[in-house]
């Protein structure tokens, strides 16, 4: 038993065996609430805090609105978003049946003027000077100080080693042990990677009309597949987008056409 150093005796590992079933057993009791979240008009909504109000445990929905949360019978589960109203729910003694629906209704807020703004032509250069025009929103930001939200509102997946070191220190991170042995944060990880993709591809198309595209040879319907294989093969596309640097990820897209144009005229001929 010295191989950890000899703080951990006998009785020690007997504490932490003890606290392990503990822990599992209370595991046990529980259930998991799975469900999915939409606004008034069944569109999904993503990035909404679930809060379980008994154990402070959170989450957050995925892109397609859905969720899974620990949860006893009776504990409070509470639904946040910015520009929603709140939602609670109170697990029943027998759980639920199926699968939770949750419905968010938006805060109606005054519109003070719509205005229409120009999508991209596809000429780098009057491109270039649309994305260089100055954002009133930032300017009006940094005049009155307010702060930039600093990442992304959603639980973090458990690390092994984040886990390992409190046992090794005589203590036991029960939900993160949970989270690695159940696959949860193998599984929030190639999600979080999935989401992060495709707001990405999103960013691009919505900033940028699909004329430009099809007029360099790109069919329409694998516009999204060009944008990811240039993400792929040009990685400094993908920072330009993290950079919201329109004018940069036009260049380097451009650079990564003639190779893909290449391909599918490779895949037809071999069709």
């Amino acid at each position: 038993m010295n191989f950890l150093g000899g703080n951990i005796g006998i009785h020690g590992w007997k504490t932490v065996l003890f606290l392990l079933v503990f822990s599992f057993n209370n595991f046990f009791s529980q259930q998991t609430v799975m469900g999915r979240i939409t606004d008034d008009s069944g569109e999904s909504l993503s990035s909404v805090t679930i809060i379980n109000m008994s154990s402070e445990q959170r989450t957050y929905s995925n892109s397609m609105g859905q969720f899974s949360i620990e949860a006893s019978p009776n504990d409070e589960l509470r639904f946040v978003k910015a520009d929603f109203r709140r939602v609670s729910a109170i697990v029943p003694s027998n759980g639920f049946s199926s699968q939770l629906l949750v419905v968010l209704i938006p805060i109606p807020k005054e519109i003070e003027e719509v205005k229409v703004v120009k999508k991209p032509t596809g000429d780098l250069e009057t491109d270039s000077r649309m994305a260089s025009k100055e954002d009133k929103g930032e300017i009006v930001r940094q005049a009155v100080g307010l702060p930039q939200p600093v990442g992304k509102m959603r639980e973090k997946p458990a690390e092994v080693k984040q886990v390992l070191l409190p046992i090794l220190l005589g203590s036991l991170d029960v939900q993160g042990t949970y989270d690695l042995i159940s696959g949860k944060a193998r599984r929030q990880k190639r999600q979080y990677r999935y989401d992060d993709l495709q707001e990405h591809i999103a960013w691009v198309r919505n900033r940028v009309d699909n004329e430009y595209f099809t007029k360099a040879g790109i069919p329409e319907e694998r516009i999204s597949e060009f944008i990811q294989y240039s993400f792929e093969v040009k990685p400094q596309v993908r920072t330009y987008v993290k950079a919201k640097n329109l004018s940069g990820v036009l260049l380097r897209m451009e650079e990564t056409m003639p190779v893909y144009l290449e391909r599918l005229k490779q895949n037809k001929i071999q069709e």
